[in-house]
């Protein structure tokens, strides 16, 4: 008996086959082996077409069970993690009319700010625990007032992941936990967010109808199954954005637990049970993978959106040849902390929510022509992405949240020791690596819906621990080099932008 889960990225489409039995993992495939493409028709846009990503699921799903040997039929349920925040909108033949907007663009922003104005912060941080902002509903929003004939032809908007369950199973639902992360769930009242449904003039049809997030949304339809190599009526049983579905995978369920991520975007999750939020909202709080009304457990999510993507350009732009990450790594060790004083800003993927939606581009200070090279950089992007999740962490200590210990996977930045001892050294905080995946947790996550394992906790008890960075004794070089980064921070927040957005 197995169980198969899918991760949506912006970058790939990953799926992991685990066997229900033991919890073990099969393998993980990913498609394409490369990157999918992002569409940045102007600057600060970003789309992606979701056609794209089935096709790259039905190719992942393939290789999989190639790979693995598993018969199709011994698959009981699916599990779809998803990158949070992007619009689909289909018609009636559940075509998609435009290419998604997706969650790193920030043509919305001013919508965002012309609506918290308008209902009001207080009303909208006490019924949906965050503003409007740059989310899903205000990126409908600009589509209705730009586009009014894609607009007009509209039957439902979804989620990325409800877009790939609606190919799976021909059915179209939602989750709370969906709903939230587009700032169109009311936590007062516990339904879909009527304030933002009529600010903006959106048409409550217009929102698929509600499922929990473990539950069963749909059985696999003969053309899914045709296009995927699987069998028709497979249930899917899971659906969670990707950074929940993360805190989900690591284990991260109740109050005072943290897991953190280094993708194409930086994301540090802490999970409280009763509704917080930041009045400044450099952070926002959405409902976790296992919130309900009864039993509020809300995830406090820092997203930091110059991450991954910074140190995939510096390997791309200056790699030489096609150098690996971990001859990087090697070279990024070989310099001491602080770079000998070459120091890198990675704001160069749109608005940044904890920089207050500013969007400073990418900088790079201090650059000495006899005195840096090619290793300095490296460190320098690395020691750049740390430092910008130490200022969002800071911002979580505030808040109250204890980040002591700090669960990742084994898949991202955090593989990096110069990476993970960097943010250990100035938190103070110990970070676990911990051998697992989103499409993995996703896969179990279908196993509790259909029950296979009696709760959340119980499906993701082993994961295995691979390493462990502990801050150490003396860390004044840290210390040092962040206090100077972020004073070059604070410099280019309170300078005139540059025509283009950017600095370098």
């Amino acid at each position: 008996m197995y169980l198969l889960g899918y991760d949506i990225g912006s970058s790939s489409i990953k799926a992991a086959l685990v066997d229900a039995r033991n919890g073990a993992t099969l393998a993980v495939t990913q498609s394409p082996e490369s990157e999918m493409d992002m569409l940045a028709v102007q600057p600060g846009w970003a789309e992606q077409q979701p056609e794209s990503w089935w096709e790259n699921a039905c190719q992942a799903t393939k290789a999989l069970l190639k790979q693995t040997g598993v018969a199709p039929a011994a698959i009981q349920a699916i599990g779809i993690a998803y990158q949070m925040h992007g619009l689909v909108a289909v018609d009636e033949k559940q075509e998609a009319l435009r290419p998604s907007i997706i969650w790193c663009d920030s043509r919305a922003i001013s919508i965002g700010e012309e609506a918290q104005d308008a209902i009001g912060p207080a009303r909208c941080f006490r019924q949906m625990l965050n503003t409007p902002g740059n989310f899903t509903a205000s990126k409908l929003k600009w589509v209705k007032d730009n586009e009014p004939g894609v607009y007009e032809r509209i039957h439902k908007i979804m989620l990325p992941g409800d877009y790939i369950a609606m190919r799976l199973t021909g059915e179209i639902y939602t989750t709370p936990s969906g709903l939230s992360e587009g700032i169109m769930w009311d936590f007062e009242h516990n339904r879909p967010a009527q304030l933002t449904l009529d600010h903006f003039g959106f048409d409550a049809s217009l929102l698929p109808e509600v499922l929990p997030t473990f539950s069963r949304q749909g059985k696999l339809t003969a053309a899914a199954a045709e296009a995927t190599g699987l069998v028709a009526g497979i249930e899917v049983a899971y659906r969670a954005g990707d950074q929940p579905n993360n805190a989900l995978s690591l284990n991260v369920l109740e109050a005072g637990e943290v897991a953190a991520t280094g993708g194409t975007s930086g994301v540090v999750y802490g999970v409280v049970d009763k509704p917080m939020y930041d009045p400044e909202s450099r952070v926002n709080a959405f409902a976790h993978v296992n919130h309900s009304a009864a039993s509020p457990h809300i995830g406090i999510l820092l997203c930091i959106n110059g991450a991954g993507i910074q140190y995939r350009w510096a390997k791309q732009q200056m790699g030489h040849g096609g150098i690996s990450y971990g001859e990087m790594e090697r070279l990024a060790a070989s310099v001491p902390p602080g770079a000998d004083g070459l120091r890198i800003l990675p704001f160069g993927n749109g608005a940044e929510r904890m920089l207050g939606n500013k969007a400073p581009g990418a900088q790079v200070n201090n650059l000495q022509f006899n005195r840096h090279h090619q290793a300095h950089f490296f460190r320098a992007a690395l020691e750049g992405i740390a430092f910008s999740f130490v200022y969002g962490m800071n911002i979580l200590r505030e808040m109250g949240l204890n980040v002591q210990v700090i669960r990742v996977g084994n898949d991202n930045l955090f593989q990096s020791a110069v990476f993970s001892g960097t943010i250990s050294n100035l938190m103070g905080s110990r970070i676990e690596v911990m051998e697992t995946t989103g499409a993995v947790g996703a896969a179990k996550a279908a196993g509790v819906a259909c029950g296979l394992y009696a709760s959340a906790r119980e499906a993701m008890q082993g994961n295995k621990v691979v390493e462990t960075f502990q801050p150490s004794s003396s860390n004044s070089a840290y210390e040092q080099a962040y206090g100077q980064w972020a004073g070059d921070l604070e410099k280019l927040l309170h300078s005139e932008p540059c025509s283009d957005g950017a600095a370098l």
